[in-house]
């Protein structure tokens, strides 16, 4: 059960690896020096979904590089098992991080940032009979999905570094989904930049439109007033994978 939490933020310097700036780190931050010996560590970056039942771990490195062509042979490549959404999450770390994780940690455990942020979501989707779609805001990207049942129905992720563009993003995956404007619902979580000017042109097109408030949401949690805290950290200390 979460009791309380401590949050400190650690700056990292551009043009420098995160293993680089993740050795200056340890050093440096007050969290980092306790002499823990587990850490749980969250991985914001590019994930593939694969079906539970064709996923084969012997094959998963190749496919994710096939997926993410950018991705390089210095990374490791993890998974996290969604049982509830019928899906594996696929995701890398890079090599020299996992190094220098395994030199302060004697057990470290990867998940991706999104698996909590999905199966949080998936249990609040069955709230209500409107179908609804999620738009997370996080880091300058958005991702968006849908649940049916026990499946994603629509998972991806896009640049929302520009307003105009996450708007047309949302409204494209609203439209392929054949969502209806007037009876279904979408579910804003996180912080849009020019968040007003975003809400206000959806509400032109779309007359269901909620905004999640993590306090709320996650039954005041005490990870829910760390200012800056990013929802997925919250998710995952609060509700776990």
């Amino acid at each position: 059960m979460e009791r309380s939490v401590s949050y400190e933020p650690f700056t990292v310097k551009s043009g420098v690896s995160i293993a680089a700036n993740l050795r200056d780190a340890f050093p440096q931050a007050r969290l980092l020096d306790r002499g823990l010996e587990r850490a749980d560590i969250i991985i914001d970056g590019p994930t593939l979904l694969v079906p539970l039942d064709l996923f084969e771990e012997e094959q998963m490195s190749e496919l994710y590089d096939l997926t993410f062509t950018d991705s390089t042979m210095m990374t490791v490549k993890m998974y996290n098992v969604l049982a509830e959404l019928n899906a594996v999450a696929v995701f890398a770390v890079s090599r020299d991080f996992k190094v220098v994780i395994d030199d302060h940690f004697r057990d470290s455990r990867y998940f991706s940032a999104m698996s909590p942020v999905w199966k949080h979501l998936h249990r609040r989707s069955f709230t209500g009979v409107r179908r609804k779609l999620y738009a997370y805001f996080h880091e300058q990207r958005l991702d968006i999905f849908s649940f049916t049942h026990n499946r994603f129905k629509y998972c991806n992720t896009f640049d929302a570094s520009r307003s105009h563009d996450a708007l047309f993003y949302l409204l494209a995956v609203w439209n392929e989904l054949q969502l209806s404007a007037e009876i279904d619902e979408l579910h804003i979580v996180g912080e849009p930049s020019e968040r007003e000017w975003t809400m206000g042109e959806l509400r032109n097109y779309l007359k269901n439109i909620y905004t999640l408030n993590p306090t709320a949401d996650l039954s005041r949690a005490p990870a829910t007033f760390c200012k800056g805290m990013p929802f997925d950290m919250m998710t995952f200390i609060t509700r776990g994978v």
